[in-house]
């Protein structure tokens, strides 16, 4: 039998009972699948084996036979199932004349420059990559550009806890929404003035209640 071409790029799916080959293309890695094509020999061993179930016997060993001769010489049996998955699948498909890969048609094929895509790039695929790349560039740059934090103080120490119920302050400000409890943390001593320790309950000059 004559070489069979475009045979690399192929998974072989066949079983004793039948053939079915599966060919990928080199570029996008998309897979066709070949129409299954039963065995004649696999069918006779099967109903062999059928038959050796029930009477037993010579048909069982037959079977077997039938089986055994399958494998041992099923080669050009195996060889015209995948010559005509070629065939059959082989429109699907383009080989670039550069670079030698099969490569499926819809896809990674450049009708205009006669060869795949990854060795001429369609343009306009190129150019709508590159647009959409650029205008995500530009949205960060402009992104950056705003004043996203106008009216918030950020020199304001807030708690994100308030120190007496233990709500979350969400929002911000200077008093728990939940009890009133003041979340900055005061510095100074009400009474006298005085600079406040960080957690003090009493004035260290003038003993004032924190």
């Amino acid at each position: 039998m004559a070489h069979i071409e475009f045979t690399d790029n192929y998974q072989d799916l066949s079983t004793d009972s039948g053939y079915q080959f599966k060919f990928i293309c080199k570029g996008c890695g998309n897979g066709y699948m070949s129409s299954w094509k039963a065995s004649k020999l696999g069918m006779a061993g099967g109903l062999l084996r059928g038959a050796g179930d029930l009477l037993g016997g010579v048909f069982g060993r037959a079977s077997s036979s039938a089986y055994d001769i399958q494998r041992a010489v099923g080669g050009s049996a195996h060889d015209a199932a995948l010559k005509e998955a070629v065939e059959e699948i082989r429109p699907l498909f383009v080989q670039c004349k550069r670079c030698g890969q099969w490569v499926c048609r819809d896809i990674c094929w450049n009708a205009e420059r006669s060869l795949c895509k990854s060795c001429a790039p369609i343009l306009q695929r190129e150019i709508a990559a590159k647009q959409a790349n650029i205008a995500v560039e530009q949205a960060d740059q402009k992104i950056r550009e705003q004043d996203l934090l106008e009216g918030v103080n950020l020199k304001a120490t807030a708690a994100v806890l308030c120190p007496k119920c233990g709500a979350e302050a969400q929002q911000g400000g200077k008093f728990c929404p939940e009890c009133g409890a003041p979340l900055v943390p005061t510095t100074e001593c009400p009474k006298c003035g005085a600079k406040l320790s960080a957690g003090a309950k009493f004035c260290g000059e003038c003993g004032a209640r924190i």
